[in-house]
């Protein structure tokens, strides 16, 4: 790829992801709007804003918006995301964020890259693991146990949201878990991008003593081939730095970063 591949590309990315809004809203979601930026609200343990670009927004101007988000979740006692991308103007905007209160977590890579590949890849499974796509609470809480063993921190809210994406529209998501027996070793979802011929990766945390082995390129590889299904030509991930390597070894183009600035009250 070349570095105008990787312009297009983060082109596309912006035109057809940003702002990254759920369509559509599941039960008890709602959004709204101050100037460029929307707040989204009821769909995750804390609010979250999102938008294509501030429009020219700075100075003092950007510092008003900034402490009206502030204000806002202040007043509702509620934690709030700023997804915040490498390439956002003004390029201080990260310093105005932590100058109101807003605290950076980890710094992911954007990946961006085409469908096809991926979808022709032939998934090498370890011995004794199946591939299983669900949508049952209990699975959802398996996977939930699974994260909860990897990460160390509660992932209960994931039940409930992934919950109400399927109920709102069980055509626009799917998720697949890899199980060992009974035990969901890795799992990973799919969002369909409505409107666009985009398809979003999530997911992929794999318990430690089954990594390298595959099963994370078997789960790109199976969702990609769902993608492929449902007519998306462009797949996109916000990666760790443990899974970027790997999915640029299987053709995707890092575009951008992103890092979610979060401000408790």
């Amino acid at each position: 790829m070349t570095d105008l591949d990787a312009r297009a590309l983060r082109d596309a990315y912006d035109s057809q992801i940003r702002p990254e809004l759920p369509d559509p809203l599941p039960a008890g979601v709602t959004v709204d709007r101050d100037g460029p930026l929307f707040r989204v609200l009821g769909l995750d343990q804390r609010g979250f804003l999102t938008y294509r670009t501030l429009e020219g927004l700075a100075g003092a101007e950007l510092d008003a918006l900034i402490a009206r988000q502030v204000e806002f979740f202040r007043a509702r006692g509620e934690a709030v995301e700023w997804k915040l991308a490498g390439h956002d103007e003004p390029a201080d905007l990260g310093d105005r964020l932590r100058a109101a209160g807003f605290v950076p977590e980890d710094l992911e890579t954007v990946v961006v890259g085409p469908v096809a590949p991926l979808a022709a890849a032939v998934p090498v499974l370890p011995e004794g693991v199946r591939l299983r796509e669900v949508t049952s609470r209990a699975d959802l809480e398996r996977i939930a146990a699974m994260e909860e063993e990897v990460w160390h921190d509660d992932r209960s809210h994931l039940v409930y949201a992934l919950a109400r994406e399927i109920e709102a529209d069980p055509q626009s998501i799917t998720i697949v878990v890899a199980e060992a027996g009974e035990t969901v070793v890795s799992a990973g979802w799919i969002r369909y991008q409505a409107g666009t011929g985009f398809a979003s990766l999530w997911g992929g945390s794999t318990l430690p003593q089954w990594r390298r082995k595959g099963i994370y390129r078997a789960l790109v590889a199976h969702r990609a081939r769902l993608a492929q299904q449902r007519g998306k030509t462009l797949v996109q991930v916000d990666c760790s730095p443990d899974s970027r390597p790997i999915l640029e070894r299987l053709g995707l183009v890092a575009v951008t970063t992103t890092t979610p600035y979060v401000y408790t009250p």
